[in-house]
């Protein structure tokens, strides 16, 4: 192989040399026919100088023959600058049409080839025709690499708040798949966008229908809204927690009114005492509709209302003891008129512990 080398690079430097010779031969041809010239009057100049010094035969023929050799040195290295330029054109062909394929198959383009003409081109304008083609190609990537960006962020975003958790601050951005760019891809992605709002919408109603009920219960209730929501989610507001007890308040309020009804009947309270808690008795007969009135279900009117059931019932213990007593007192006059014996001591005990226990 390498003597194969050595003799092509042998053959091509004679021709070279046959060619520099030609040269020669045509420029000393033109320089006589024009009376003179440079190179003619070097020629004279160097056989005087080489007489005058004494240079042989032999010694004039080696510089000579060295004169070739540079000759042939500097156009052997012209060729070669010039081989290389024509190998990097080539790759540069190469690589553009390898990156032009490249992306008509991320983008999908399959359909629509971009031509580039070779015949009867040269290596130079072959390349400058695909540079203005893969810029263009390029930005058409970089535009679906934006619309895939973009309907992605949208899916992580919304995808994330239906989770219930929330993207923290300088999040990773969502991952594109750059090997697939086509319109086919980006179809399947909008359509799952699409589907995913549409949930979005419809949790975001029942959300808001909700924040609404709890806003109006909470009126009734005489409760804090922001720190009611926040009980739900610590997004909503930020309050103190709150216990939701008070929901069942809308039954208890009606027991409560019975139940003072009849312990005031019972007590013969008079009427000044009774108009105080209106507010609890008239919802006896009230419906749930009517019973939603401003603060007509809050906790410190059940819970004042507790106290007055509660303030009734011992003193209707009390009541109840003063006339039992009172009555065991007459039944015990009556035994003692007719001399009969009895453990009143005994009976009485009895009738207590059976009011104290209710």
């Amino acid at each position: 192989m390498e003597a194969t080398s050595c003799s092509s690079l042998l053959q091509e430097l004679q021709v070279l040399s046959s060619s520099l010779m030609s040269i020669s031969s045509r420029v000393f041809r033109s320089s006589s026919s024009m009376g003179g010239s440079n190179l003619e009057w070097n020629q004279i100049s160097s056989t005087v100088l080489w007489d005058e010094i004494g240079e042989t035969d032999h010694e004039r023929d080696r510089m000579i023959l060295r004169l070739e050799q540079d000759c042939l040195n500097v156009y052997r290295k012209k060729v070669d600058q010039e081989r290389k330029h024509k190998s990097d054109l080539v790759q540069a062909l190469s690589e553009g049409e390898a990156e032009i394929a490249k992306i008509i198959s991320v983008l999908g383009d399959q359909g629509n080839p971009i031509p580039v003409g070779k015949q009867g081109c040269t290596l130079k304008e072959q390349v400058s025709k695909i540079e203005p083609m893969l810029d263009d190609l390029r930005r058409k990537r970089e535009e679906r690499v934006k619309e895939f960006f973009e309907v992605q962020s949208q899916i992580l975003q919304i995808c994330t708040e239906l989770s219930g958790s929330t993207l923290p601050s300088g999040s990773a951005c969502p991952q594109i798949d750059e090997r697939d760019l086509t319109l086919k891809r980006l179809g399947e992605l909008k359509f799952h966008l699409l589907e995913l709002q549409k949930e979005k919408d419809t949790k975001l109603q029942k959300a808001s229908a909700n924040i609404k009920t709890i806003n109006e219960l909470c009126s009734v209730l005489s409760l804090d809204f922001g720190k009611m929501l926040h009980e739900v989610h610590p997004i909503f507001a930020d309050a103190g927690n709150i216990q939701l007890r008070s929901i069942s308040n809308e039954t208890l309020a009606p027991r409560t009114g019975s139940m003072l009804t009849e312990l005031w009947n019972l007590m013969d309270i008079d009427m000044y005492e009774q108009n105080k808690y209106n507010n609890v008795t008239s919802l006896m007969s009230a419906s749930s509709a009517d019973a939603l009135d401003h603060g007509s279900l809050a906790m410190d009117v059940i819970n004042q209302a507790e106290l007055e059931v509660e303030r009734l019932n011992i003193l209707k213990a009390t009541k109840m003891k003063e006339l039992v007593l009172k009555k065991q007192n007459e039944l015990e006059e009556i035994y003692r008129g007719v001399h009969m014996e009895f453990d009143f001591v005994a009976a009485r005990q009895k009738i207590i512990n059976n009011i104290n226990s209710g």
